[in-house]
């Protein structure tokens, strides 16, 4: 009877086992095979023992069956068991279906596992989305251009973009989009000959822009550019300036000036101090000038004793120096108090 005993004992233990699971799983396992996404007990324990929760598994695969789609518990659990989101997963091959974008589940989770919401994905690539050009939560909200006649513009624009699911792993976010159109927006504004044509036909630097293939390498495809706001800087406000060509001229004749100033005070300090240096040498010949008369008289007195000069001949260099005295006083007028040097 022992004998017996010990063998009923452990296979009544496993069937209040297989009862407990039977009964643990039999919800989500009803569930599915109700709703035709059938998936055996074995599969749930399975599941559990793997760490991944079976109600999760069972209902994104009641949702792919129900919406027409063919996708095995294993996919979902590898899936799952990588980090992804099952149900976003399910739901963008859902959308996908619905709008014939050809997505295959493989994608649809690499996409997931790279941090992109796909789902999201898959609606702005049915429904294209607006984004804004600069964009306001960086603190900018209107792109600054110049055109070549100098004329500063203020320019906002949006972009409507459509998601590329072939491009959406390792694609460029919208933050390259938004700065590839601003950029393409000021060279075409900058290329623009006045600020004139751009106020008159700002789709030409919209057409312009978008045939420049700014969405290379990016998750997106941009549809269409268009120019919601275009004025000239300095309307609005005082103290912004309109004509940074005028400003610029006007800061570069001012500097111009100042430099001919400059030279000018060069010249003239140069010029004076020339001028001081010939009244220098003026000086400093006349007074070579009156050293050479101061020699004359002893130049007189040694010819006297010399015997080189006689007494007739120092009158008649006396009267010759009166005689030329008198005509240098006549010469200069009646106000010319001169008289004749002595030597």
């Amino acid at each position: 009877m022992q004998p017996i005993m010990l063998l009923i004992i452990p296979l009544v233990i496993l069937a209040l086992i297989l009862v407990g699971v039977f009964f643990y799983f039999l919800k989500v396992w009803v569930r599915a095979w109700m709703s035709g996404a059938r998936v055996s007990l074995f599969n749930l324990l399975g599941m559990k023992l793997r760490g991944v929760p079976p109600t999760l598994i069972v209902d994104a695969r009641i949702r792919a069956v129900k919406a027409g789609l063919d996708i095995s518990t294993e996919e979902l659990e590898a899936h799952y068991l990588a980090g992804g989101n099952v149900i976003n997963v399910v739901q963008a091959l859902i959308a996908a279906d619905k709008a014939a974008i050809d997505l295959t589940f493989k994608r649809a989770a690499a996409i997931d596992l790279a941090g992109r919401d796909v789902y999201d994905a898959v609606r702005t690539s049915v429904n294209p989305k607006v984004i804004d050009c600069p964009d306001p939560s960086k603190g900018t909200t209107m792109l600054d251009a110049v055109a070549k006649d100098g004329i500063r513009l203020l320019v906002k624009a949006r972009v409507t973009v459509r998601a590329n699911l072939e491009r959406l792993v390792g694609g460029a976010t919208e933050d390259t989009i938004i700065a590839r159109v601003g950029q393409g927006i000021v060279s075409a504004i900058g290329s623009s000959a006045t600020y004139k044509d751009v106020l008159e036909n700002p789709d030409h630097i919209s057409r312009k822009v978008l045939n420049s293939g700014l969405d290379s390498q990016t998750a997106f495809e941009i549809v269409s550019i268009d120019i919601a706001d275009v004025s000239v800087a300095g309307v609005s406000g005082a103290r912004e300036v309109a004509n940074v060509g005028a400003l610029l001229e006007t800061e570069r004749a001012e500097a111009d000036k100042k430099l001919r100033q400059a030279e000018a005070e060069g010249r003239r300090a140069t010029a004076i101090a020339a001028e001081q240096e010939m009244r220098a040498r003026v000086q400093e010949m006349q007074a070579k000038v009156i050293e050479a008369q101061a020699e004359i008289p002893l130049a007189i007195a040694q010819a006297f004793r010399e015997g080189k000069l006689g007494v007739f001949d120092y009158y008649r260099l006396q009267n010759i120096m009166a005689d030329t005295a008198m005509r240098e006083s006549i010469a200069g007028g009646p106000d010319d108090k001169s008289g004749p040097k002595e030597g």
